[in-house]
């Protein structure tokens, strides 16, 4: 079964937690260290990449050594066209819309397109959409964050995206960020949209992954706790227990 597929499956039926491990931010053992440790914490998808672009061949090794070690589906989540494998199973075919600068709307995709489709991976088109506070994704990205405060906005972006095909919509505030993307704005854009919606960036503890599980979030995304925690089990796994009891 086709990795968005299998995602749509899984959302149906319940709450989605996916791993972000940012193979920039540890060496290979650790990156593999923490996937395992997400798998055993019950992670539905593991997904490698972030905003500091690195090259094609940390990817490949990063990728490759953690598919030997777990059986959750790896699914890139790229922050540049070099940010490909082979080895995965799915990558986000992403386009930050919010982004002054076309190369990460549509540039970067064109020059990875070709390589994507002679590796013969499957691409999941995704609206990707950056909120104040942005954090490193935001810089890097050149993105005119949106408001945390103001619905509109990400509505019309979320609906956009939808109708120029994508597959599903990402809200991001950023790794690291201090705050989630505001719950009121996660319910807003889940009334109007008919794609799953995932939602990353700010959570940290078992209550913001509940408020914004609750808000509508079909998949929810947690990075940064994983690389700072020192035992990734214990941190993440009332974290996706509580996601999963979401109904």
């Amino acid at each position: 079964m086709k990795i968005y597929s299998q995602i749509c499956e899984l959302a149906r039926n319940r709450k989605v937690h996916m791993t972000l491990i940012d193979p920039a931010s540890q060496d290979i053992s650790r990156s593999t260290e923490i996937a395992v440790e997400a798998e055993r914490a019950g992670t539905d998808f593991l997904m490698i990449g972030g905003s500091t672009s690195i090259d094609m061949k940390s990817m490949d090794d990063t990728i490759e050594n953690i598919k030997k070690k777990t059986t959750k589906p790896v699914i890139i989540f790229p922050g540049s066209s070099s940010m490909i494998s082979g080895h995965a199973d799915a990558i986000y075919f992403m386009s930050l819309l919010n982004s002054r600068n076309p190369d990460f709307i549509v540039g970067h995709q064109v020059k990875a397109a070709p390589y994507l489709k002679k590796m013969g991976i499957e691409t999941i088109p995704m609206g990707y959409l950056v909120f104040d506070p942005g954090m490193t994704v935001g810089k890097v990205g050149e993105a005119d964050l949106i408001d945390n405060k103001k619905e509109d906005s990400a509505i019309a972006y979320s609906l956009a995206a939808q109708m120029m095909g994508m597959k599903l919509i990402y809200l991001e505030a950023g790794s690291g960020a201090p705050v989630t993307v505001n719950p009121k704005i996660v319910r807003a854009v889940k009334s109007q949209i008919d794609v799953p919606l995932i939602v990353g960036g700010g959570i940290r503890t078992r209550e913001s992954a509940s408020l914004i599980a609750k808000a509508g979030a079909d998949i929810v995304v947690t990075g940064t706790i994983v690389e700072k925690a020192d035992k990734v089990y214990d941190a993440l796994k009332p974290i996706i227990q509580e996601i999963k009891s979401v109904q």
